[in-house]
């Protein structure tokens, strides 16, 4: 009997919790820029029960994306990918954003597109931040949707970003477009893609933003959710379990909002 491989990209806390909803009874593969890092989080999940191992992976690298592909494909039929993989405004420049986030998810979508198994399903995690960005203009969009993989980097209005917040904006935006267009190709052999876009979530990198250069404006807007609170890690990975699962058969090619009301507040608040 062929066994069932989930793969996770990036070993964060996001990941992780969805990854302990999934891989239960499967070949989980955790690959992280940091191996000790995977490894250490290995480690906890074969210590509740789980069948981890782990890899190396640098997203925006294609021989080491590739590496992955043929990791996971030596473990058995590939049931799942969820892409967790990425730097925030306070942790890199723009083009280390647009080379990890936007790079380097779609590299990673290209590598496992024909891979993925029948009844597959795979899950990007994107950013409330996307849905604050104004809308781009038809020809945006479509150069996002159709360039291709190794070319997006050299889009004009992609190399004349120097913001940090604009570029990792705009990379998410990207991250949702791509999963539309990969769900399109996907159906065809019964897979599935979505995207969920997270808000405020209690995680190591969003301490870095509520830390960082932009920390008011990030305390402000926890202050102000509609929720009263920010998310935590397994309210992500209570969406996701539903979306990859047979109950969210239904589901391809979304791009799935959670966050606590902060982009309600943001568009339609008037007392901003």
């Amino acid at each position: 009997m062929t066994k069932e491989v989930i793969v996770l990209s990036g070993a964060g806390a996001i990941g992780i919790a969805i990854v302990r909803r999934i891989a239960i009874g499967k070949q989980l593969l955790l690959a992280d820029l940091n191996p000790e890092h995977a490894e250490k989080q290995a480690q906890q999940l074969r210590n509740a029960g789980f069948n981890v191992h782990t890899t190396a992976c640098d997203v925006s690298n294609p021989k080491s994306v590739n590496k992955l592909v043929e990791t996971a494909t030596k473990l058995g039929k590939i049931m799942g990918l969820v892409n967790t993989a990425g730097v925030s405004p306070s942790q890199a420049s723009a083009a280390q954003i647009f080379n990890v986030d936007l790079y380097g998810n779609a590299l990673l979508l290209d590598a496992f597109s024909p891979i993925m198994a029948k009844g597959s399903s795979a899950l990007v995690i994107g950013s409330q931040s996307s849905h604050r960005l104004a809308p781009l203009t038809q020809e945006q969009t479509k150069a996002l949707a159709l360039t291709p993989t190794e070319a997006l980097l050299d889009l004009p209005f992609i190399k004349n970003i120097n913001d940090t917040l604009k570029a990792y904006q705009l990379a998410k935006r990207g991250n949702a477009i791509k999963v539309q267009v990969e769900a399109a190709k996907w159906g065809h052999r019964g897979a599935r893609i979505n995207c969920i876009s997270a808000g405020i979530i209690h995680t190591p990198l969003a301490n870095d933003e509520l830390n960082g250069d932009r920390k008011d404006f990030y305390r402000n807007m926890l202050k102000q959710l509609p929720a009263g609170r920010g998310g935590t890690p397994d309210e992500i990975a209570n969406l996701a379990e539903f979306i990859m699962s047979d109950k969210g058969a239904y589901i391809t090619g979304s791009d799935i909002l959670i966050d606590g009301g902060a982009t309600a507040k943001y568009w339609w608040d008037n007392n901003n």
